[in-house]
Formats: C-alpha cells, sequence, structure tokens
C-alpha cells in the first residue's frame, strides 16, 4: 500500500469566515500540559477543551488563533487578544509571575493591554507578538514579549533586542536554550546560548549571548556569505532552520544527526552560519519544522521532506528502511543526513515535537509517527510509530498543529454547516459519555448508529472515524460487545 493511500488524501475546498474552534490537546500529562482535569499522566484520545476552563460560559462560541507547546508547558491565543497557559511552570514560562505549575489554563494578566497575535514555545520559555490595543500608529502593530528561561524575567517584558524600536515582528521560534525572532524585511535576530552555532554567528561560545541580527547565508561553502531575506524560522533543540523568500531552506547549529541535512556528517558535526541545503535545490518551501534532533520541510505542492535522527520513528520512514550512519562508532544509530521524500502530495501543515512529527493533509486528516509512549504521535497504542498513522478524534478544518516534549495539540475551525454539525455530535457522543452510560452495548450501539447515520448523509469522513475510534476503545476496555455496536 501507498503512502497517499495510507494517508487517504483527497481534495478539499478551503472556505474562510470559521464561525466556532476547538483546541484538541493529548499526550504526556505529568505537569497538566494537556489542561484538562484528570489525574492520568498520558491521554492518548485528543478531546477538545471546553470553554469553561479559559472563563467562558458554557455555549459561548470561543474562536482561537494560535496555539504552541513547550517541553512540558501550552499557550493558547484567543480570538479577542488574550492569551492563556498551563502545565509547567519551573522558569516562569508561564508568564504570571510565579514559578508554581498549573495544570488548567489562565490569563496572562500583564499582557490584558495588548492584543496577542502568535505565540511560541521553548523548551521553558515562551514568546509571543501583539500590538498595543491603544495604538494611535506611532507603535509597533507587532511586538515581540519574552518571558521564562533565559529571558530575564518570568512576567512578559517587551524586547526589541537588536532590531530598532517599533520594528514589526513577524514571527519567533524557541528552542531548547536560544531565540530567533524574524522581522517583517526578512532579517532574522537571535540570542541565548551558542554553545553549537545555534545563534548562526560563525562561531560557537559559552554563556548567555545577547540579540544580533544574522546576516551572513552561505550557499556553499567556498563561497563568500550574503544575506538572504527570510520568510519562516524554527527551532530545534540546539539547531535551527529558515525559509528564504525563494524558497530555499537553511540550516545551522547542531548536526551530528543529519539535522541539518548537509551531505558531509562528522561526529561532533556544526554548521557555525546559515548554509543553504542543496539537497533541495529546485524545490520551493513553504513551511520547516525542527524538532529535536530531525528536521522537516514543505513544498509549496504538499511533498513531505524529512532528515536526521530518527531512532523513535520520528521520520516516517520505518525502523530500517532508508536509514544510514556516517558517524564512526555509531552505525546502530538510525538517521538520514539528506532530505528524503516522506509524502509526495497533499501535506498542508507540519509540526515536530522533540521525537515525534505531525502533519495535516488537505482532506483534513491528522497523521502523527514518531516517539508514542504516551500517545503523543498517533492513536496506536506501540511505544513507536514508525510511519504515519491517524489521529482521528480531531473533528473540523485543522488551523494549527503543535507539537512538545510529549504531547501534541491542535487548533480546528468549523466553517459549513456540516463542521458544525460535526462539533455539536463529537461533544455530545464521546468516549467518556459512552461509559457512564449503563447499558453500553445497547444504547452506546444505537448513538453509534445515529451518527454514522448523519455521517452517511453528509458524507462526514471526520464522524465515521470518530464513531470508529469510539467502538474500538470501548471494545478494548471490555465495555462493548463486538456483535451489539457492529
Amino acid at each position: 500500500m501507498g503512502v497517499l493511500e495510507v494517508l487517504g488524501e483527497t481534495e478539499q475546498p478551503v472556505i474562510n469566515n470559521p464561525t466556532k474552534s476547538a483546541i484538541y490537546v493529548w499526550g504526556y500529562n505529568q505537569r497538566g500540559q494537556t489542561g484538562r482535569k484528570c489525574k492520568e499522566f498520558h491521554l492518548r484520545i485528543p478531546k477538545s477543551l471546553p470553554p469553561e476552563l479559559f472563563g467562558c460560559p458554557d455555549g459561548v462560541h470561543s474562536r482561537w488563533l494560535d496555539i504552541a507547546c513547550g517541553r512540558e508547558h501550552t499557550a493558547a491565543v484567543a480570538s479577542d487578544g488574550s492569551l492563556f497557559t498551563w502545565g509547567a511552570n519551573d522558569f516562569g514560562q508561564l508568564g504570571d509571575g510565579t514559578e508554581e505549575g498549573r495544570k488548567h489554563p489562565r490569563k496572562v494578566k500583564s499582557l490584558q493591554t495588548e492584543f496577542v497575535k502568535s505565540v511560541a514555545c521553548g523548551a521553558h520559555c515562551t514568546a509571543a507578538i501583539a500590538e498595543p490595543r491603544q495604538n494611535d500608529g506611532t507603535l509597533s502593530s507587532s511586538r515581540l514579549w519574552v518571558w521564562g528561561q533565559n529571558q530575564g524575567s518570568n512576567c512578559p517584558r517587551l524586547y526589541w533586542g537588536a532590531f530598532a524600536p517599533n520594528t514589526i515582528v513577524r514571527q519567533v521560534s524557541c528552542g531548547a536554550v536560544h531565540v530567533v525572532a524574524l522581522s517583517e524585511d526578512g532579517l532574522l535576530q537571535a540570542w541565548g546560548y551558542n554553545e553549537y552555532g545555534q545563534l548562526g554567528r560563525g562561531f560557537t561560545c559559552e554563556g548567555l549571548q545577547g540579540a544580533r541580527v544574522l546576516n551572513a547565508y552561505a550557499k556553499f561553502l567556498d563561497e563568500s556569505p550574503e544575506l538572504v531575506k527570510i520568510i519562516q524560522v524554527s527551532c530545534g533543540e540546539y539547531h535551527t532552520a529558515a525559509i528564504s523568500e525563494n524558497g530555499e531552506v537553511y540550516t545551522w547549529g547542531l548536526g551530528t544527526m543529519g539535522q541539518l541535512g548537509h551531505c558531509s556528517l562528522q561526529y561532533g558535526d556544526k554548521e557555525l552560519l546559515p548554509r543553504r541545503v542543496v539537497a533541495l535545490d529546485g524545490l520551493s518551501m513553504k513551511d520547516v519544522a525542527c524538532g529535536g534532533i530531525h528536521t522537516c520541510a514543505v513544498t509549496l505542492n504538499g511533498a513531505l521532506y524529512a532528515w536526521g535522527g530518527g531512532q523513535a520513528g520520528q521520520l516516517g520512514l520505518g525502523p530500517q528502511n532508508g536509514f544510514f550512519s556516517c558517524v564512526p562508532n555509531e552505525s546502530h544509530m538510525l538517521l538520514r543526513n539528506i532530505p528524503v521524500l516522506v509524502v509526495p502530495k497533499g501535506v498542508q501543515l507540519v509540526a515536530c515535537g522533540h521525537s515525534h512529527t505531525l502533519i495535516s493533509m488537505r482532506d483534513g486528516r491528522i497523521h502523527g509517527w514518531g516517539y508514542n509512549s504516551y500517545g503523543q504521535a498517533a492513536n496506536e497504542k506501540s511505544s513507536y510509530a514508525w510511519y504515519p498513522s491517524p489521529i482521528d478524534w480531531c473533528v473540523g478544518e485543522i488551523r494549527k498543529l503543535a507539537a512538545g516534549g510529549g504531547h501534541s495539540a491542535v487548533l480546528t475551525d468549523a466553517f459549513s454547516l456540516k463542521e458544525l454539525c460535526e462539533f455539536r455530535l463529537a461533544d455530545s457522543v464521546t468516549l467518556s459519555d459512552a461509559i457512564k452510560i449503563e447499558d453500553v452495548a445497547s444504547r452506546t450501539g444505537s448513538d453509534a448508529i445515529k451518527i454514522e447515520d448523519v455521517a452517511s448523509r453528509t458524507g462526514s469522513d471526520a464522524l465515521a472515524r470518530l464513531c470508529e475510534r469510539l467502538r474500538e476503545n470501548l471494545i478494548d476496555q471490555g465495555r462493548c460487545d463486538c456483535e451489539a455496536v457492529a
């Protein structure tokens, strides 16, 4: 069976003006990073977070703009510009002025004078781009705020760094111990630790480094560096990747596991300046994402390429096929030091966690692979998902994917009447609801049939998959007879 057969990729029209959205979070939950009020340390089934968790009365049509996952914390931006955070807070990454963890979402009060547009999470820090709610036009419409580990505060603080005041900040990305921000003019500034060259300054150094604008990008090692306009950036644990306006991918930092995508690979390998990934020449990239030791990129045509370490299956190529090692005395390591095609077409979004990968397809389906001990990468119960595997509990149009240390998150929107019905039915018939029913075999079976009937009439693949997963979980738990729900 081919990759596209596994993924079930089909074309779907894109419609604007969503009327409702939802946040799904699942996976590792020891620090409360899923935001769900339960005692389980890992949650394998994605479930939408109810509006009440965010202080919204039941029935309010909440909408969401962005979501991000750190190593053990999560952040989300509401449509009114409010920022919510939850999870671990050892370094003040929740932005509430304390270092006390929290298992439920709470608004970041010190940003209430700002309209937050987007958020990014590092291992133990958070960054947000926001506009002052009271802006007479003299202030930047996209200012950078940072907090947490190495950011000088456990509350959000306005940070210009090496950018001129009132620079419009387009994007920010956070790694394990470094942060990179992108201006509207296509300039990058980086700060944090630089022991592996992840700041792209042409040298390594110890200790915390202040911000500096990157001004050298090498196409080849034997050519003089030149300035390139950047349109997107992503930070891995100790490496960085960026896309130029021409669709070229540049990488720098630690490369011992092939995560930089350059053909050369030696033990302790590093790139100290941004260097173009020449193996991707001729391909125009629209998205890049960095994990702990791997990197993924998506072309304008929706093809997904991956490279780097694959010990946990995070490359999606299988447990053996396509892997080789150039690292002396490390032949047991599974890695790929040049980009390899994983999915030939149909990929819309990609997100990389520490050791797992998520993608959304144009037909709205989500697939994941990689380390899966907490269910963060796939619905299946194996510790490793070696190939793209379905994640079928999320309903609606996928707008944003996020992946952290051991948890995942999805932001979905409902555009059409069919999708609004899906939201309603998905909320009303869930696994937890079904378990509460005394006669599961008969009553849940009839509910499932009703959902399938609606699914068939509306052509809703999402509802059909939701119903199928519901049955599988009931059967696995011994709470439902196979014939009763067949």
